[in-house]
């Protein structure tokens, strides 16, 4: 038999991923973790750490596993957080404009047996040169507001993406591959 998944994401895109995968958790619960960088934390310990902490945030019964994520972009030693606001969302696009980053994206499993299992999802990600006029209308579609990064691969910002080395899925928010693998090792059947 199958463990009961619980999802610690509120993010309709996760639950869309989980969906193409087969898998839809038994509950959807939002944890409340604190996601501010530490003083000189490298974005891939960063990534790790706030995945592990929704996970952990998160009460399960016996039989139950907890599924969390946490998807950030590096550029170079510089985390993209969620912008807080369109001033900081021109900002980024304005860092991106024809760099490559990575967007780093981290799955913490919590299985029946307690054990806390990671994996990290590292993607590269190349955007065009962006004009004012570009960033100007992607601010205004409000798409990339909430977004690490300020942008959403899966919408209209795919149009700037010259070049992805890795997990397209990753990008948006959960790497399916890492995320099967490990709710295989967790007792989640999957087809």
């Amino acid at each position: 038999m199958s463990a009961d998944l619980i999802l610690a994401s509120a993010s309709p895109r996760r639950l869309a991923l989980l969906a193409q995968i087969g898998v839809v958790p038994a509950r959807v619960v939002a944890p409340d973790v604190d996601e501010t960088p530490l003083k000189a934390e490298r974005p891939r310990d960063y990534v790790l750490r706030v995945a592990m902490a929704k996970a952990a945030a998160v009460a399960r019964a016996d039989g139950e596993v907890v599924l969390a994520a946490d998807t950030s972009i590096a550029l170079g030693t510089r985390i993209l957080g969620k912008p807080t606001d369109e001033a900081d969302l021109v900002r980024m696009l304005g860092l991106l404009s024809g760099r490559r980053h990575h967007c780093l994206s981290a799955v913490a499993v919590i299985g029946t047996d307690g054990k806390m299992r990671t994996r990290l999802s590292d993607t590269l990600v190349a955007f065009k040169p962006l004009t004012d006029a570009d960033i100007q209308a992607y601010v205004a579609s409000g798409e990339g507001m909430g977004k690490a990064g300020g942008y959403a691969i899966q919408g209209r910002a795919e149009a700037y993406v010259r070049r992805i080395d890795g997990s397209y899925s990753g990008v948006v928010g959960l790497p399916l591959f890492e995320t099967r693998t490990l709710l295989a090792t967790a007792g989640i059947i999957l087809g």
